[in-house]
């Protein structure tokens, strides 16, 4: 293992979006067996160290390749485009008009029966916009198309966060 190996390198995956979970949990379990700290107990004190560093490092790369929209933000930036959301103002006005729309409705909304149909159409442009994500970054190699799409996922998640609230508050 290579400490300044990317993540999917370190875990022994192609480096593309579309990844099998059942295959990265499982190659997760096989690293942290790997890098234990208790398993070098009777190496000393640096060894354990350095195997602590390795837990530190799988455990990081894990919670990135597990997140899909975590692992698109680290693809466009292995390939060169930096995901600036908070920097970002270039969003088309049609998303962000549905954006106001959404938000329109969390704030009317009358029953618990409207919020489970607002969170359908929210998790529909969700599954589009990562199936866009995962063509721009596997098939296209379209970096900075896929930062875009990066950053309308970002936005729909935080509302989306907030759409459970709201639901979890009604």
């Amino acid at each position: 293992m290579n400490l300044q190996s990317n993540d999917f390198e370190l875990f022994g995956l192609a480096q593309q979006f579309a990844q099998e979970r059942t295959v990265l949990d499982a190659r997760w379990k096989d690293l942290q067996r790997q890098a234990h700290p208790d398993k070098f107990v009777t190496q000393g004190a640096a060894a354990q160290r350095l195997a602590l560093q390795w837990s530190v490092r799988i455990n990081e790369a894990y919670q990135r390749l597990k997140d899909p929209l975590k692992r698109a933000a680290y693809l466009c930036e292995l390939g060169g485009v930096s995901v600036n959301a908070q920097g970002n103002t270039g969003m088309p006005m049609e998303f962000l008009l549905q954006q106001m729309q959404w938000r329109e409705a969390l704030d009317a909304a009358p029953s618990p029966e409207v919020l489970e149909a607002l969170r359908g159409e929210v998790d529909a442009a969700q599954h589009q916009l990562l199936q866009a994500c995962a063509d721009q970054l596997d098939v296209q190699h379209d970096y900075a198309a896929a930062a875009q799409t990066v950053c309308a996922l970002m936005f729909i998640d935080k509302f989306s966060q907030n759409l459970s609230h709201v639901a979890t508050n009604f």
